[in-house]
């Protein structure tokens, strides 16, 4: 897994530049702090492209932002205050730019010397007159805190564009009578420029159905490292391999950049439960989801590509309120690399005679441990808000491990164990489905709250 890098634009501004000094013989851009915020910015994960000419003039705003307008791999781009600035100089070359959605911080390094703030706070006034989407940040480049505001920015900005003309495709309709994960496709192109893509389930089914016990056979060697027994090799488990391998098929020939598959009632009642297929594509890096559930599919593309880790989905199984833990038990499907110290993942039958009477493989461990975010997408009257509260992802006690997996009665079911870093009641009632979707990362927190920005999410970060 290979989380995104955003590529960003890194512009200095301010009208006295070229080396000129203020009265006391100080030069009013300082070229060592300027050169340090590079060094910060770099140093967190951002690849810059730097403008070589501090910018004070209309002409030469018009050259450089007409440059990045022109690079289609730019994510984002910081606007770094070097010292005051006429304001009239620069904020039509940068309205400009920013007909092309993309991410504009504009960032100050606190300090008297240089006026910097008169140069940052002018052009933040300009940009709030015209109103232009951007994110301001106050802080020294040595302040880890005030780095994340503008990185995680960036980031956000990156998952954005890359959502921007992505198709989601989805297998079949909606499953188990889902209400909230039902999609309208006017509204997702107009907020993220996705369209949905949508195939019934016959050409899955003819796919698996005509994949060859040679290609069955290569796929499990292939994975085996994953799981600490043999996958098994009767009828059930091919056709769940099967499955997974013509899931790849049609994901690759339609062209998805991620899908949601009906699961049952359908296919899993007819052919093959489609635990195991969706547990290999969450490892495989694929945003994915069950039951036809858009806002799923897309708050694990988000994280998925966010993240060095796998993400899980989950339903939210039991929640504690006397000691903020969550179970997320999700049926069968869950990412076998995430399987923690207390063993690795193993394997279990669907098991569920209501849901996917086919049977099937699902997967049998329990999350590793980890800080990371528990999110999701959903509606409330029709608009897009995003529940997003941090997480401990940790494992109970070797002695304790099956007695609270029986708790649930479905203890063959991955588990993963998480305590919850707000209040409980608040998420409770700010959540907006029976799924978890849980992502490793620290970093995703604020993220996701600035993709929400970015966006027109509503964030409800808890």
């Amino acid at each position: 897994m290979k989380r995104i890098n955003p590529k960003v634009g890194f512009i200095v501004f301010g009208v006295h530049k070229d080396g000129l000094q203020d009265p006391m013989g100080t030069p009013f851009i300082d070229d060592t702090l300027v050169e340090n915020a590079r060094k910060s910015l770099t140093r967190s994960g951002l690849e810059l492209v730097e403008h070589d000419t501090i910018l004070a003039t209309k002409a030469e705003a018009r050259r450089c932002f007409g440059a990045y307008k022109k690079m289609d791999d730019i994510d984002a781009l910081i606007l770094f205050s070097g010292t005051w600035v006429w304001s009239a100089h620069m904020i039509g070359a940068i309205r400009d730019f920013a007909t092309t959605g993309k991410g504009i911080v504009l960032w100050v390094n606190p300090g008297s010397q240089g006026w910097r703030p008169v140069g940052g706070l002018v052009m933040q006034g300009a940009m709030k007159e015209i109103g232009l989407q951007h994110r301001f940040v106050y802080g020294n480049y040595n302040d880890p805190a005030e780095i994340e505001k503008i990185t995680s920015y960036c980031r956000a900005s990156a998952l954005k564009n890359s959502l921007n003309m992505s198709t989601i495709g989805t297998f079949g309709g909606r499953g188990m009578g889902q209400t909230c994960g039902a999609a309208d496709p006017s509204q997702w192109m107009k907020m993220f420029g996705i369209d949905i893509d949508s195939r019934d389930t016959s050409a899955l089914l003819k796919t698996s159905q005509s994949v060859t016990q040679e290609e069955i056979a290569a796929t499990r060697e292939e994975i085996q490292h994953l799981f600490d027994e043999p996958i098994p090799e009767d009828e059930q488990s091919g056709r769940s391999v099967s499955l997974y391998l013509a899931i790849k098929k049609l994901v690759a020939a339609n062209e998805w950049d991620f899908y949601t598959i009906q699961s049952f009632p359908g296919l899993g009642d007819d052919y093959s439960a489609t635990c195991f297929a969706q547990s290999m594509m969450l490892e495989d890096g694929m945003g994915t989801s069950t039951l036809g559930d858009f806002n799923t599919a897309l708050t694990v593309k988000c994280l998925t590509d966010l993240s060095d880790e796998p993400v899980y989905y989950g339903d939210l199984q039991h929640i504690d309120k006397t000691n903020n833990e969550i179970k997320i038990i999700g049926d069968g499907a869950c990412p076998p690399s995430l399987a923690g110290k207390l063993g690795p993942a193993g394997f279990a039958e669907h098991g569920i005679p209501t849901e996917g009477e086919a049977g099937g493989l699902s997967i049998k461990l329990v999350c590793k441990v980890g800080e990371g975010v528990l999110a999701r997408l959903g509606r409330n009257n029709g608009e897009f808000e995003m529940v997003i509260t941090r997480c401990t992802i940790f494992e109970p006690p070797a002695d304790q491990i099956e007695k609270r997996k029986n708790e649930c009665g479905i203890p063959f079911w991955p588990h993963g164990f998480v305590k919850a870093a707000c209040d409980i009641d608040d998420l409770l009632q700010a959540w907006n489905n029976e799924y978890a979707c849980l992502g490793y990362g620290e970093h995703l927190y604020e993220t996701l709250i600035a993709f929400c920005e970015l966006t027109g999410i509503k964030p409800i970060a808890l």
